[in-house]
């Protein structure tokens, strides 16, 4: 008679065997805890707000204001005077009717594609469109068609054929760093009267429509032209959270019936008015986009100046996301340790969240990284890739 105690459980041999491929593939992803002392170079504070002393002043008002938490999903009683304000700035600097807050951008996205469409609608979306999207028109059931990357006459090619649809990209893409034509996108889908959906994750607050920085002094995307927007906390803002931004009709519709809405806690109150301190701050603080943007140039200037610059691709990338195209899965990843014990942390990326054979190191610049720290550590990179 077999133990039942010596028996091994089918999910057990279902996990073992795919953390084996993975780690044989140099693919397996696991945690850790950034040690002190290392020059960040892989997050997304963009303009350095996560750590500032204006938002840190900002979080303890909030929680002494309305608390650390919303107690309740929005529908019961978890929408305060905190979530209000947030979505009405929100709405005075893209020029969007309504918005709706969620806890993060992949929420945002999952609750906004499942519940929009379903299996009469086709979705048409830019080949490198983010995860949450892909997963988001899975589970709605929708057909998906992609043109290729920031090609117009693709996507023109495949809106010739369809009714009226949607038309789903990014801003700034946050694996390549390069932004998406959405004048030229924004015409298109007015032409074939399609909807544009923008995903403004990584462009809010530092990027917007050439360049340009709207009347409301904050770079983003603006409803003239997105039908519908993302934008996330996480990045520029420095917090966390995220909102949907679009007409009251589409607002209205997801509060009725977007599940990810109505069965979740709503984003805490105070972290609404970190989010909203931290869009006052940007507003009232331009030289943080200066300083970003010279950042950018001097990595850039500094790294084709360097000697592995022929032999590893820096992207073209005028964003903070400046990713150096290594190609191998396991080389990537012996690159970003040897600059972890130089001293740096950057991000390693592998497929699938890349296509397989272009691996890279994703650097990200900040407002607050010195011109020293930059000069480093384009040093170590020579001298790792070397």
């Amino acid at each position: 008679m077999i133990k039942l105690e010596s028996m091994v459980h089918p999910l057990q041999a279902k996990m073992a065997q795919k953390t084996k491929q993975l780690a044989d593939a140099g693919r397996l992803r696991q945690r850790r805890v950034v040690g002190a002392g290392l020059i960040d170079f892989s997050h997304n504070d963009y303009l350095g707000l996560a750590s500032c002393e204006p938002m840190k002043a900002a979080a303890t008002e909030g929680a002494e204001r309305y608390g650390v938490g919303a107690k309740a999903s929005p529908l019961v009683s978890g929408y305060s005077q905190a979530h209000q304000a947030l979505e009405q700035a929100l709405c005075q600097a893209t020029g969007h009717q309504a918005c709706l807050l969620f806890c993060s951008g992949f929420s945002a996205n999952s609750a906004l594609i499942e519940t929009l469409f379903d299996s009469d609608n086709t979705v048409v979306a830019d080949k490198l469109i983010h995860a949450s999207v892909i997963d988001g028109i899975k589970h709605s059931g929708a057909k998906l068609k992609r043109f290729l990357h920031n090609d117009i006459e693709s996507a023109q090619r495949i809106l010739t054929k369809l009714e009226p649809t949607v038309v789903l990209t990014e801003s700034t893409f946050s694996m390549d760093g390069d932004k998406a034509p959405l004048n030229e996108l924004s015409a298109l889908c007015k032409q074939h009267g399609s909807w544009l959906i923008v995903d403004d994750a990584h462009g809010f607050g530092i990027t917007g429509i050439g360049e340009q920085v709207n009347s409301n002094g904050l770079s983003a995307v603006t409803a003239d032209i997105a039908d519908i927007q993302v934008v996330t906390f996480g990045k520029a803002l420095g917090c966390q959270g995220a909102a949907v931004l679009g007409s009251q009709q589409v607002i209205d519709y997801l509060v009725a019936n977007a599940r990810h809405y109505i069965y979740s806690t709503a984003l805490s109150p105070a972290n609404a008015h970190v989010a909203l301190a931290a869009i006052n701050y940007i507003q009232a603080t331009p030289t943080l986009i200066d300083k970003l943007n010279n950042n950018i140039a001097l990595f850039r200037s500094l790294y084709q100046q360097s000697d592995v610059s022929s032999q590893y691709l820096l992207a073209d990338s005028a964003t903070p996301i400046q990713p150096i195209i290594i190609g191998a899965d396991s080389e990537v990843v012996a690159l970003a340790n040897k600059l972890s014990k130089l001293g740096f942390v950057v991000g390693a990326i592998r497929s699938p969240t890349v296509p397989k054979g272009a691996a890279r190191l994703r650097i990200t610049l900040s407002a607050t990284h010195t011109s020293e720290q930059i000069t480093n550590l384009v040093d170590a990179l020579s001298l790792s890739l070397s």
